[in-house]
């Protein structure tokens, strides 16, 4: 069967349909870099953006049976502003479904965010689902993250199907029956990669500083579980009832800001640099912050006797997301380096090395193996897309930015195996006939001319 790769990146879905047997006759791919990258994996020529191509020149896009699109998430991410439709990109969706209309073809996968499913009360999930309703479609969706397949990450995302000639023969608890029931991480990681880029000195000094904060806390005394913010420690800055930004420089004179560092004598502005950076806020602190400072401060007023020498080093740390931590392995072993790490805007997260952290679009949050004291390898993160054998962007970072926007192929070729069956099942069918029939040798002086 014939697909178009919309929104193509490094070719998850074309990788998924290719194995099974199906041709690309179309690809459209906004990033130029990427543009070039798709077209060496796959040898097909591939269009820019989509949004213009739709407007101008439908019908440069071919005839096809299978729609495919992995269509902007940051519109509907979590992580970003949850613009949606209001955001230029949420309406490429749009674009999508006047290509639907344009050609009709059977089948479509779409892929994004599972949150895009909760946006602004639902609307913008009724919308979509409507919309392909209005367009002849039997539409159905679920949600799969790598993990349930038995590849080793976190990384839920939102898979919808749709087909002109209904969903009776599909159904996405046969897919839920292959689901792994174990998981073996040794086979995603190369031991002592040569390839992988290694930890900076920098970063490994800052780990070795929350490494001494760690071994300086009692075995007795719990690591806490929330968000260590250690600019708290020794800070008294109201946050309860009032907050920074509403008080004069005399009344937050009173205070003391980071790491008990006093705010008198000080302009505005400098009372501001000396303040957490999401304590500068113009409004009052939501109860999920307060509750953190709350914890944070408390911690710091029981165990200062042990902390105080490791804390002092903190604070000379060049970043605030550097001087916090986030510990997610409980009560296991005080060892950073037994554990997977990632240098977050939020912080130093620690977690088991029994899943990778998700992949991301943002560079600056590579996991990093740290028993090895690397990033993980591209060719690692590969296989956590399922993409092994693609080749990716020169560049380090353009080739991770790829990798966390990039489609898990494994999951989209489970999907499509059972979307597309029925037509698979019709096509064996006529292959059996044909070969059941007997065969009539024909000469040349039978044909008429």
């Amino acid at each position: 069967m014939r697909f178009i790769d919309l929104f193509a990146g490094l070719g998850g879905f074309h990788k998924a349909l290719h194995e099974l047997g199906h041709e690309c006759v179309f690809a459209s791919e906004l990033d130029y870099n990427l543009r070039q990258v798709y077209q060496d994996n796959w040898n097909i020529e591939v269009h820019g953006d989509i949004k213009k191509i739709v407007e101008e020149e439908i019908d440069t896009i071919p005839p096809h049976d299978i729609l495919c699109a992995g269509f902007p998430c940051q519109p509907f991410s979590k992580a970003g502003k949850q613009l949606g439709r209001s955001d230029d990109r949420g309406t490429l969706f749009d674009e999508i479904a006047r290509i639907l209309e344009h050609r009709e073809p059977t089948y479509f996968i779409l892929e994004n965010v599972p949150f895009i499913a909760k946006h602004d009360n639902e609307e913008t999930w009724e919308y979509m689902k409507s919309k392909l309703e209005e367009l002849g479609y039997e539409v159905s969706h679920e949600i799969y993250s790598p993990q349930d397949f038995g590849i080793p990450q976190h990384r839920q995302r939102i898979f919808i199907v749709g087909s002109l000639n209904g969903l009776e023969h599909f159904s996405f608890e046969s897919i839920d029956a292959q689901k792994a029931d174990e998981i073996n991480i040794s086979n995603f990681i190369d031991n002592n990669s040569n390839k992988a880029k290694r930890l900076p000195k920098v970063k490994i000094e800052c780990l070795d500083i929350w490494q001494e904060f760690l071994s300086d806390i009692p075995t007795e005394i719990k690591i806490p579980g929330f968000p260590i913010w250690s600019m708290e420690f020794g800070a008294t800055y109201p946050f309860e009832d009032t907050y920074p930004h509403r008080m004069t420089k005399k009344e937050l004179a009173q205070y003391k800001g980071n790491f008990g560092v006093s705010l008198d004598n000080m302009p505005v502005k400098e009372q501001m640099q000396n303040l957490p950076s999401y304590a500068r806020v113009t409004k009052k602190f939501p109860e999920w912050k307060k509750k953190y400072i709350r914890k944070n401060r408390d911690f710091y007023k029981e165990n200062k006797k042990f902390i105080d020498k490791s804390i002092r080093k903190i604070s000379s740390l060049p970043s605030q997301s550097w001087q916090k931590l986030e510990w997610n392995v409980g009560d296991s072993e005080r060892n950073i380096y037994n554990y997977f790490l990632q240098f977050r805007a939020s912080g130093i997260r620690i977690k088991h090395p029994n899943f990778f952290p998700s992949l991301v679009c943002t560079n600056t949050q590579k996991p990093i193996i740290g028993w090895e004291k690397r990033y993980i390898s591209q060719n690692e993160a590969l296989r956590l897309q399922s993409l092994e054998g693609i080749r990716l962007p020169e560049n380090d970072n353009a080739a991770f930015k790829a990798l966390g926007n990039a489609v898990n192929s494994l999951i989209v070729r489970l999907i499509a195996t059972e979307l597309i069956q029925e037509v698979l099942d019709e096509r064996d069918e006529n292959n059996i006939i044909e070969r059941q029939r007997p065969q009539c040798v024909t000469t040349t002086s039978q044909i008429q001319i």
